[in-house]
Order: structure tokens, then sequence, then C-alpha cells
């Protein structure tokens, strides 16, 4: 996941230079005389790590734009906290200011996806994001005469 401008416009310019060498290593596989299937076979390593980079910048370029993903139990929790940084445009340096902590803490957390922090700890970080997230409880079919349920985000 890109978590600031500085890993955004490093994946940019990553994808710009793997479509130069992309064209060029096929350049140079036609040239061997090689058949079109050896070619894909020999390209699609590399084009799917180059599809997964495209991901990866059209998904940061969403955030910033403020489109979520929904949250289902709570899961992709850390992932919400870090879009709705990105989404309002904060560095983790401001951020960490905010909430009173160094920006190595903020930036190790994102690196980590917030992962097992508090209820009362998540709840600080939406503070100093100014947001309110809301939960819906919809009942799931019982099981076994139990009534389970879950939350998501809106």
């Amino acid at each position: 996941m890109i978590r600031n401008e500085t890993e955004y416009q490093e994946a940019v310019k990553r994808l710009r230079d793997e479509d130069q060498r992309i064209k060029e290593q096929k350049s140079r596989l036609e040239e061997m005389d090689l058949a079109k299937e050896e070619i894909k076979r020999a390209l699609d390593p590399v084009r799917s790590f180059h599809e997964q980079l495209k991901e990866e910048v059209a998904s940061y370029e969403r955030l910033q734009r403020g489109e979520f993903d929904e949250l289902h139990n709570f899961e992709g929790l850390g992932r919400l906290l870090v879009a709705l940084r990105i989404a309002q445009g904060l560095t983790q340096r401001e951020l960490a200011e905010r909430l009173g902590v160094h920006e190595s803490q903020v930036s190790r957390d994102e690196r980590n996806e917030y992962h097992g922090i508090t209820v009362e700890r998540a709840n600080r970080v939406l503070e100093a994001l100014e947001v309110d997230v809301r939960t819906e409880v919809v009942s799931a079919p019982k099981r076994g005469g139990r009534v389970a349920a879950s939350s998501s985000s809106r």
C-alpha cells in the first residue's frame, strides 16, 4: 500500500520506467525470433508486477479523492485509518503532531496497518483526523439458534 506522496511519486516513476523496460525487453525477444507464446511467458512475471503496481497507484489516487472501501467487522480498520489521512492530504508528520507523538510512531503504525491497536487508540486517530465512523449492525442468519452480528462503516 502506498502511504504518502513520496511513495506515490516513486511508484509513478517506476511505472514509467517499467513500461519502457517491458517494451525494450519485448523488442529484444522478438529480435531473437521467439514464438509469441515464448515472449508472453518471458514477459508475464514482469507484467504481473507492473499490473500490481498500477493497482496500488490507482488505489492511492482513489484514496486522495476520498473513495473508501467498505469496512466489514472492523477488518481493514488500519487501512481505513491510513486512507482517511491520505484523503485529507495530511502527512504522517502532521498526524503525529495532532496525536502528540513522534512521526516515526505514525510511520510504524501505518506500515503495520495499525495491527493490534486498541479501540481507544483507533478513536484517538479518528478524533485527530476529525472523522466520525458510523457502524451498522446487520443480523446474520441464525446459526444453531444464535444470531451473529456484523459491523460496517459508511
